[in-house]
């Protein structure tokens, strides 16, 4: 059985990561609080941010930026979004 965690996305019980995302307090704070399922939909965001925006994951500030869009994505606050962006039909 898959190991669970009460998810601050999705405030409910869910399957969480096998490993902390990255070393450190930040990536022990994911793996502690943020389910397998919003941190694979966060993976899908980041990429579409870096790729739409055109981020270089070299520059601090582009990091600093997609930090930042993390915690709004994880804290359910207003993030960006690709400009242009229509989520798919349900």
């Amino acid at each position: 059985m898959s190991r669970m965690v009460h998810c601050k996305k999705y405030d409910k019980k869910l399957p969480g990561l096998a490993v902390p995302p990255y070393p450190g307090p930040k990536g022990q704070e994911i793996y502690e609080s943020v389910s397998k399922q919003a941190w694979t939909e966060w993976q899908s965001q980041q990429t579409m941010l870096i790729n739409e925006k055109q981020l270089s994951l070299m520059n601090p500030d582009a990091r600093k930026y997609l930090q930042q869009e993390m915690e709004k994505f994880f804290n359910n606050e207003e993030y960006d979004i690709a400009q242009g962006y229509v989520p798919p039909a349900e």
